[in-house]
């Protein structure tokens, strides 16, 4: 006998209640709804780190606007994960809806992870993303101290900077932004 579990949709998932109580973040990736906890402070120094360098560069360089989660970011009726940092070109901030979240691919996605997260963020996540066509994604290393930069190459996302320990990766969805990688981890 076959056992089916019904994928919801993105519009099921905004019309659902959750008890006031509930202390969790919930995001929506191939139809499950995946419960995460609310990030350690390690995590949330890493993100708080990275949000500031790059939110330096993009208000400098007048590049778009810079996002941190929560944010819904929809893909299609059954994706709608929550990186930790989204950016958007200014030439594309029509995809911001300012009562729902992200309607659409941003050009940089970054996940930053966690112990619990790892296989979530490095294979389902990446593997999302990728069949959505991102021109960037990163993923934040916390326990190797390192940053991968991956950028879309013939439909598929390839490892474009990388740097552990230290060094810096390059940011080509941000026009050459550097990031030391020592200065994200210290």
């Amino acid at each position: 006998m076959e056992t089916t579990t019904k994928k919801i949709t993105y519009q099921e998932f905004r019309q659902m209640e959750f008890d006031e109580d509930d202390r969790f973040f919930y995001e929506l990736l191939n139809g499950e709804l995946v419960k995460k906890s609310a990030p350690s402070a390690l995590h949330q120094r890493i993100s708080g780190r990275l949000f500031s360098k790059i939110r330096a560069w993009i208000d400098e360089k007048g590049l778009g606007e810079l996002f941190y989660a929560p944010i819904d970011v929809f893909l299609d009726d059954y994706n709608a994960p929550q990186p930790d940092l989204v950016f958007i070109k200014k030439t594309r901030l029509g995809i911001v809806h300012l009562d729902n979240g992200i309607v659409g691919i941003p050009d940089l996605v970054v996940e930053i992870l966690s112990p619990t997260s790892i296989k979530r963020d490095r294979f389902e996540k990446m593997e999302i993303y990728q069949r959505f066509n991102p021109p960037e994604y990163w993923i934040v290393d916390p326990a190797n101290g390192s940053i991968e930069v991956y950028t879309l190459k013939n439909d598929k996302l390839e490892i474009a900077s990388f740097a552990a320990q230290e060094g810096a990766v390059q940011s080509p969805a941000l026009g050459g932004l550097e990031i030391e990688v020592e200065k994200i981890f210290e």
